[in-house]
């Protein structure tokens, strides 16, 4: 199974690509798409669909992992963000790809144990959970790549609650 992870944005969206076979999680890419804020927004959005569109087209995924919009104090980010993700999802609508979505707070319990955990910790298990030797310079693709991360062992949990159902009672 190959899953896209994408961390929306405005400015810059990452992208992390992840091939899960059996247990094993092996990185396939990852990086960012930057817009200028000199450019309109119409330009911006059509870029990060354009991009997303030619990634998918690229790496094949099976599925998207978008990282879920939460609502801070900065209203009109939260917006930008929003209008980012909805170009996303319709580049993987368009691409025929299902579309997951998980709150930072589910990633960082995945990957590292607890919610409050930063960048740098986050960076640290996905780099040593994907055997990565180099720094990965951008924390949104590192956030990418630990969305997919995420999905991954969220669908291997999920795959094992729906053995134990089926499994008759002794």
């Amino acid at each position: 199974m190959i899953i896209m992870g994408i961390d929306p944005g405005l400015s810059f969206t990452g992208f992390g690509v992840v091939e899960k076979d059996g247990d094993t999680l092996r990185p396939f890419g990852f990086g960012g798409i930057t817009t200028s804020s000199k450019d309109s927004m119409s330009f911006r959005l059509a870029k990060i669909y354009g991009e997303v569109k030619e990634l998918v087209e690229r790496y094949q995924p099976d599925l998207l992992v978008l990282e879920a919009l939460f609502f801070n104090t900065n209203v009109r980010s939260a917006m930008l963000v929003g209008q980012a993700r909805g170009g996303i999802i319709l580049a993987a609508e368009h691409s025929g790809i299902a579309v997951e979505e998980y709150t930072p707070l589910q990633v960082k319990q995945c990957l590292v144990g607890h919610g409050r955990a930063d960048k740098n910790q986050v960076k640290y298990m996905v780099r040593t959970l994907l055997h990565i030797e180099e720094d990965i310079k951008s924390s949104h693709a590192s956030d990418a790549l630990a969305l997919a991360i995420c999905h991954a062992h969220h669908e291997k949990m999920r795959r094992q609650v729906e053995a134990a159902v089926r499994r008759p009672k002794p």
